[in-house]
């Protein structure tokens, strides 16, 4: 307990001003937390705008099994777009960005890393394999803790007025348990523990508490988004470009692909994908967050557990209160042109490595890039971005496991 005491009276520094940055460094300020929330100097005009004046409200449903709510404003320490002010004193780091702008966040971060810094990944989307790669490249080596967990603590939404982001948030869920991994695995205790010093994990803390992945690898197989948002944005692109148009009313921004897209042969083609990523881990010798075939035949699917534990099951023939306004409005949004080239390609890969047949989420790919107009396996995050194209399995293991990391021969 005093570990986490002592991290409790150091700042906590939240790279990454979006709907999870400021959802995680707000509601972490609310459970009295000091927090510095930094954004890239490119990005802070749109999201950094009037947040010293403002700060951000904390609202919503906040949906879980336990009840947990924290509701409120909150006005940060510092808001900049300094990144040695932004970490100077912190011992937390968090890096609350998609997986598309870990690289840039990264080469402000590795050099200012210090000795004794905790860095969470939220969610990881691999990017505790290109930290670490990142670290190697710029020579970094500060004593310090790496790790990512599969989602972020909750559903978060900015609330826009008119096109314009105000300074409400609102929380769709809170997480009651999230899984999580530390690279190498020699770190894991240390860096689950330290999930106990962060307010916005208030609510797993003291729900069912966070569970430990078998590598980071684990971590990137059990994010729900690949295996959820891929397949429902792809068969559900009908009824999502006619939503405002032929049917769903005159408003298309109150479609939700939960809704409006998610059904049984949906939920079929869902399971198919996840059965491919088991077959990737268990052929790798790591694990990932377990579900039975009931889940994925729900409205709430594997998402439900998350918030609102394993007994979360709605079959789609129930009547079920519907989510409206939760997009995605467009083929082109992150659901895909993050989804697809990041875990998509790289299940893809791993899959040609170990000698698994991937045939559902390859079809992701291929369709994904048919839709957007863009080659994603020509683009994709490949393994030579996260360091693991050149090493064996048995080395695989041994980075992830304790850190032994060989170099490419050049």
């Amino acid at each position: 307990m005093s570990f986490v005491k002592e991290l409790k009276k150091s700042p906590i520094a939240i790279l990454g001003a979006g709907a999870v940055g400021k959802a995680v460094g707000a509601d972490s300020v609310l459970a009295g937390n000091r927090v510095h929330l930094y954004e890239l100097p490119e990005y802070a005009e749109i999201s950094l705008k009037h947040v010293e004046k403002t700060g951000i409200t904390i609202g919503g449903n906040q949906n879980n099994l336990y009840g947990f709510e924290r509701r409120g404003k909150a006005k940060f320490d510092l808001v900049t777009t300094d990144i040695r002010e932004a970490v100077k004193g912190a011992k937390l780091i968090i890096v609350a960005v998609p997986s598309i702008a870990h690289d840039r966040f990264f080469d402000e971060l590795v050099p200012v890393l210090e000795d004794g810094m905790i860095v969470h990944i939220i969610p990881d989307n691999f990017g505790s394999l290109k930290l670490r790669k990142k670290m190697r490249e710029l020579h970094c080596d500060k004593e310090v803790i790496v790790g990512g967990w599969t989602s972020a603590p909750y559903g978060a939404r900015i609330v826009k007025e008119g096109g314009v982001l105000t300074p409400r948030i609102e929380l769709k869920y809170r997480a009651i348990t999230l899984r999580g991994a530390a690279l190498p695995m020699t770190d894991q205790d240390i860096f689950l523990e330290s999930s106990k010093a962060i307010g916005s994990f208030d609510a797993i803390t003291e729900g069912d508490g966070v569970t430990g992945g078998q590598t980071v690898l684990d971590i990137g197989f059990s994010n729900v988004n690949p295996v959820l948002h891929c397949p429902g944005t792809i068969l559900g692109a009908s009824v999502m470009e006619n939503f405002g148009r032929v049917f769903g009313g005159n408003d298309p921004y109150q479609y939700s692909i939960y809704s409006h897209a998610y059904s049984q042969s949906v939920a079929e083609v869902q399971y198919a994908f996840y059965l491919e990523q088991v077959q990737l881990a268990e052929a790798i010798g790591v694990d990932l967050q377990r579900y039975p075939k009931k889940n994925f035949l729900s409205r709430t699917s594997i998402l439900g557990p998350e918030y609102m534990g394993d007994d979360c099951i709605v079959p789609f023939e129930e009547q079920f209160p519907m989510a409206y306004g939760t997009g995605p409005f467009s083929i082109q949004d992150r659901y895909i042109t993050e989804d697809v080239p990041v875990g998509c390609h790289i299940y893809h890969q791993l899959g040609k490595k170990y000698g698994v047949a991937t045939p559902v989420i390859d079809s992701m790919i291929t369709l994904g890039s048919v839709m957007t107009g863009q080659s994603f396996f020509e683009t994709g995050l490949t393994l030579e971005d996260l360091d693991l194209a050149h090493l064996s399995a048995e080395e695989t293991l041994a980075y992830l496991e304790k850190g032994q990391f060989r170099k490419a021969e050049t």
